[in-house]
């Protein structure tokens, strides 16, 4: 073995300890070199050339030195030709004693004014002086410059112009009798302009400033023409001393209006010399003034391209806000200006777009719009470079908004660019508060340092299973989170379309309890008594509140939450109440006395809401917890009916432990989990409560759901194919006894995760629990198979919407929604507005071949909405869109509200929650509202959105008002609004008014064909005389066609015009269905090759003549209507659940959440 220690060499001396105390004697002999870096810098030439050239502030102050030192001879040369007198002697008698008595010719050339002139003593002094250090610092920085070319030193234009004009002075000191010898100091100007330039280049450099080309560009040009001008002045002025002998300022209006081009010709040179300069000087101009001009033009356009910078004194004294984004769209565009500028005090805003690409057509059209062009600055640049973000001067920016490219077919990568960009922002303005849009939600967590951050695929899924137990949620949330004045619709003659064009104007507002007016008087009292109260006397919907110490909302938080006056309200309002005007109660009777109560929406004005909206009466008599009727929504008994109204209990202040008690349980909707049903034992499901042990992506909320006790294995999430723990192949043999729900995604996304979680939450009841079949263009990976297998009733295919056998294995005849996830590979195309065309035509497929298949379709632009189930013929839809026409051009920004597939919630477009983002820089509370209404965040003691349906046992309710009282009282629930069903009549205004006499109701189904239309018109026309050309060479227009069935009806009999209609109406029915049938048969023969029952596919029943919308905080005395969907925001369940399990088990309370469950469904 080597021995390691004898290998080790010994400490060199200077190590030692002993040598460290007794000094460095040891170091004498050592054979180190000291070595001195930096040794050139140290000589005196480096030391002159550091302060002359290298540094840059000695060196800006040499240079202003020397501008200065060039003006003032310039300055001299003037004084020097204002001093002197052409006609006295020119000092040369010495030279030339009988020059002054010789008489010339106008012909010939009288040389002496031209070479001599009369120069005073201490002006020339002054001459000497100003040439001597001029010559002395040409020198020295001549000397300094040097780099072994001597005659590249020499030649240099600014080197001989001082040699010319410092040289000749120096001479005279020696010579005096040249002191009168002319000398053109004048072109010092050239010298000067030289010298400013470098001076302005120093200047950047100290200050650091890099954007300065179009500025020194400028001042180049300006040099330039005032050198030329003068330059020609002084050289006019002089040779003319021989001639006219000009004035200073002859020569000044001479050279004016020659440049001018103007040419008086009142004053001209006479002789041969000044004309000849003349001629050069404007050959000069020609040649010069273009190339300047032409330079700074291009600087232009480069700069109007690049946009230019944001000045820092407009920073420092205007607010103003950047937008972010990779490729600026028009729809992008327009989309954040109508939000961002909606909010009155954002007028005095300015917007600083910041986009890496040039300005396209559209945009720069836009704006070029004085509206928008005093406004908005667009400025091409890349947030990852500092110099661009200085340009935006973003470090004094009030917001910084952050979008990604949402058309990119790469989202992960635009993600990334999108993190990238977020990064550098906050490195560069670490204040200046960041609002981002995210496209994955698994990349999310790395911009949790953003104030305000949207996940695009979390709301997306989010909203889309909502949408499949809460109908039309996406539209809900839409018109919420959309600036809105509620003007929309309200000249249309439809009064469905006023009701809900006027409800779509409600917003989210915040005020402090103790500072309002709507809710100080509530202080106190629970929170269920504030909401009924307030919008019974206000119309306001009071939804959440959130305390002064807490950073969390709680929304509908229950009867227990007692109101504070530092409290923060949230409410659902046409407007905030500091816009409003209030009128006194008894003035609002006195002028309503005579008027009949009107059921529809408020008529109050746009900004004002009027105290007492309500207007009936509701009677407050029973305060105790009745179990005879119970909180449910069951008619009272007969008794009650035979005397007077039916009564509703009231809404107490403060409610007392028996109502909690039974409140607490009446909120929980969900079974007794030691009680499972005996469907549930003969089925073998049990279910557990719990959160989800595996989330596919960092950052997701924990959400409380339904799980299941083991895992399932991951070859029985498969539909469509057996395994050894299940047989079944297809949706029929699994026997579900709930409707299916099923989502057409191309890839398992981790926002798809977000799909299942808000419909397996706890509080939704096991029996209503719907299977989820997940049909995917591509197989799922493991990650995503480990999140979903812990659900219960969650099922996966492989499989397309493009193909009929798919649909059908994965149960499309049992769904209850079909949920159709814009594919990622789909949204980019070379005509933008083309992505979604195969979404669309697909839709259409599954809209024609399952016409009661209830269809959610997600979009990538909102303005392809108007083809979503789309009938050519159809005269109402034509109508809506003459509608969405005139909306767009009153400004609205809701304009393609009116379009029936949105009012209704099947169709919905991801960009158009971008008003979300937009929104939180004034309400910084809506991405924390909207998460909490669609089940991403659950914060405890929060409520949550549901539904339930009025059926006929409700009706005695009668009015939103008593129905707002009724929950409120029972189960502590908080209505935000109505979803209403109505039958599709397709009539106009003129047909209103003859509706008693001609009796024809026209539907879309009758006008979306046009074979059978063309032959029932030429019948009926046989009937009446016609010179009018034939119909059929005309589209089915709705005014015309009404027009001349109200004719029909005037001159045809009336049995004559029912029968005709009659055999009209067999024949069109008899058309159609041949046609469904055609249909019909194909899908049958299709299950049948598969090996399907075809029990249950419907080919008839369908629901294309009815048309719904929402009706958002409708007013108090709106009535009531059967299968409305009221929306509630529940209270959290477990927000008072008693610490025993016996006391959860009352038989009191337990029967009335039994019945609670049985009348109020979700």
């Amino acid at each position: 073995m080597v021995d390691l220690e004898s290998e080790v060499p010994p400490l060199p001396p200077r190590y030692r300890f002993r040598d460290l105390l007794l000094g460095d004697q040891g170091w004498q002999n050592d054979d180190r070199v000291q070595v001195e870096f930096y040794m050139n810098e140290n000589t005196f030439k480096e030391r002159l050339k550091l302060f002359f050239i290298k540094n840059q502030r000695s060196s800006l102050r040499i240079r202003l030195f020397n501008f200065s030192l060039k003006l003032l001879s310039c300055l001299l040369y003037i004084i020097r030709v204002l001093l002197d007198d052409p006609t006295q002697g020119h000092g040369c008698k010495e030279l030339n004693r009988g020059c002054s008595s010789q008489n010339y010719t106008p012909a010939k050339i009288d040389w002496s004014p031209i070479i001599w002139v009369n120069r005073s003593l201490p002006l020339w002094g002054l001459q000497v002086s100003v040439a001597l250090i001029s010559l002395f610092e040409t020198m020295l920085l001549g000397y300094l410059s040097y780099k072994g070319n001597i005659w590249e030193q020499v030649l240099r234009i600014p080197f001989l112009l001082e040699i010319i004009n410092a040289v000749p002075f120096i001479i005279t000191i020696f010579w005096p009798a040249l002191r009168n010898l002319f000398i053109p100091v004048f072109l010092n100007c050239w010298l000067a302009k030289h010298a400013l330039e470098n001076m302005i280049n120093d200047l950047h450099r100290a200050i650091q400033r890099t954007q300065s080309a179009m500025f020194n560009q400028v001042l180049i040009l300006i040099s330039t023409l005032l050198c030329l001008i003068f330059t020609c002045i002084c050289g006019i002025q002089h040779l003319e001393r021989a001639g006219n002998k000009l004035t200073l300022f002859d020569s000044l209006y001479f050279c004016i209006v020659t440049f001018s081009t103007v040419g008086f010709g009142d004053v001209t040179p006479k002789i041969w010399p000044s004309k000849l300069l003349v001629v050069i000087m404007i050959c000069v101009a020609l040649v010069v003034l273009p190339i300047q001009f032409e330079q700074l033009a291009y600087l232009w356009m480069e700069r109007q391209k690049s946009g230019g910078n944001y000045s820092r004194h407009r920073a420092q004294t205007e607010k103003h806000v950047v937008l972010c984004v990779s490729s600026l769209k028009i729809d992008l565009l327009m989309d954040f200006l109508n939000e961002f500028y909606a909010h009155p005090r954002l007028q005095d805003y300015y917007v600083v777009i910041l986009c890496p690409t040039e300005m396209d057509a559209q945009v720069r059209r836009v704006l070029q719009i004085p509206m928008w062009s005093q406004r908005v600055i667009y400025l091409q640049g890349s947030v990852l470079k500092d110099q661009d973000l200085l340009r935006a001067k973003m470090d004094d920016a009030e917001a910084c908004f952050i979008l990604s490219s949402r058309c990119e077919v790469d989202r992960t990568a635009a993600d990334h660019q999108t993190i990238l960009r977020a990064w550098a922002v906050k490195d560069f303005a670490p204040k200046c508060p960041l609002y981002v849009q995210i496209l994955k939600p698994e990349n999310k967590f790395h911009i949790k340092f953003a104030d305000h951050v949207v996940c695009e695929e979390e709301f997306k899924y989010a909203m889309l299973a909502l949408n499949c137990i809460c109908p039309a949620t996406s539209t809900l949330i839409t018109l919420l989170v959309h600036t809105s004045r509620g003007q929309e619709g309200q000249q249309s003659p439809e009064q469905w379309q006023k009701m809900y064009g006027r409800c779509s104007g409600n917003e989210v507002y915040h005020i402090n309890l103790e500072d309002s007016t709507f809710f100080a008087e509530y202080e106190g009292k629970s929170f269920t008594y504030a909401s009924f109260h307030a919008h019974k006397k206000f119309g306001v919907c009071l939804i959440g509140v959130r305390r002064e110490d807490n950073k969390n909302i709680l929304l509908n938080p229950g009867p227990r939450y007692i109101m504070s006056a530092t409290d923060i309200c949230f409410y659902i309002n046409i407007t905030k109440e500091e816009n409003s005007a209030f009128k006194k109660q008894e003035q609002h009777r006195k002028n309503n006395e005579s008027k009949s109560y009107y059921h529809g929406p408020s008529r109050l004005p746009l900004h004002s809401v009027i105290a007492s909206m309500g207007t009936v009466a509701i009677d407050l008599q029973d305060t105790g917890c009745r179990s005879s009727s119970g909180p449910t929504l069951t008619l009272p008994s007969e008794g009650s009916k035979n005397g007077r109204r039916s009564s509703i209990a009231p809404v107490l202040e403060v409610a007392d432990s028996s109502s909690l008690q039974a409140c607490d349980l009446l909120s929980d909707q969900s079974e007794d989990e030691t009680t499972p049903s005996d469907d549930d034992i003969s089925t073998g499901l049990e279910y557990a409560k719990g959160y989800p042990p595996y989330s596919p992506y960092i950052g997701s909320s924990p959400t409380f759901c339904h799980l299941l006790h083991e895992k399932v294995p991951f070859c029985c999430l498969r539909l469509d194919k057996g395994c050894q723990h299940n047989y079944c192949e297809d949706a029929k043999a699994y026997g579900f006894k709930n409707k299916l729900i099923i989502v057409a995604a191309e890839t398992a996304g981790n926002g798809l995760y977000n799909f299942i979680v808000p419909l397996r939450a706890y509080y939704r009841p096991k029996k209503e629990l719907n299977p989820i079949v997940l049909l995917l263009d591509n197989p799922p990976d493991m990650h995503f198979l480990d999140a979903i297998c812990w659900f219960p009733v969650v099922y996966y295919m492989v499989g397309s919407i493009d193909n009929l056998d798919d649909l059908l294995r994965c149960g499309v005849t049992f769904a209850a929604n079909m949920v159709v996830v814009d594919k990622e590979s789909t949204m980019s195309a070379e005509e933008d507005y083309m992505a979604d065309a195969k979404t669309i035509v697909n839709v259409q497929t599954l809209f024609r071949l399952f016409s009661s298949l209830s269809i959610i379709t997600e979009l990538t632009h909102p303005a392809n909405m108007r083809f979503m189930q789309f009938r050519a013929k159809d005269c109402y839809s034509l109508a809506l869109s003459k509608l969405e026409k005139k909306e767009r051009e009153k400004g609205s920004n809701l304009a393609f509200m009116f379009r029936l597939p949105f009012a209704a919630g099947r169709v919905f477009s991801i960009s158009m929650l971008d008003t979300l983002l937009y929104q939180s820089f004034v309400k910084d509370y809506m991405i924390s509202i909207t998460r909490l209404l669609l089940g991403l965040d659950t914060t405890p003691g929060s409520g949550f959105l549901c539904s339930m349906k009025i059926t006929e046992d409700d009706l005695w309710i009668r009015t939103y008002a008593r129905l707002y009282q009724k929950l409120c009282s029972s189960t502590g629930d908080i209505p935000i609004g109505i979803y209403r069903t109505e039958s599709q009549k397709l009539t106009t205004s003129e047909s209103r008014e003859t509706a008693s006499q001609s009796q024809i109701s026209i539907s879309v189904e009758e006008w979306e064909d046009t074979k059978d239309t063309k032959e029932q018109i030429n019948n009926r026309n046989n009937h009446r005389n016609s010179t009018s050309s034939d119909q059929s060479d005309h589209p089915l227009l709705r005014r015309k066609s009404m027009q001349w069935a109200r004719r029909l009806s005037r001159k045809v009999p009336k049995h004559s015009g029912k029968t005709a209609e009659k055999i009209s109406q067999q024949r069109m029915s008899l058309y159609k269905r041949s046609e469904r049938q055609e249909l019909a048969e194909l899908v049958k023969n299709r299950m049948k090759h598969l090996g399907l029952s075809t029990a249950g596919y419907d080919e008839m029943n369908d629901h294309q003549n009815t048309l719904s919308y929402i009706l958002i905080n409708p007013s108090p005395d709106t009535r009531l209507e059967l299968n409305d969907v009221v929306y509630l925001i529940r209270p959290d369940p477990l927000a008072y659940v008693p610490n025993t399990i016996s006391s959860r088990k009352n038989s009191f309370c337990n029967t009335i959440g039994q019945d609670a469950r049985e009348e109020t469904q979700l």
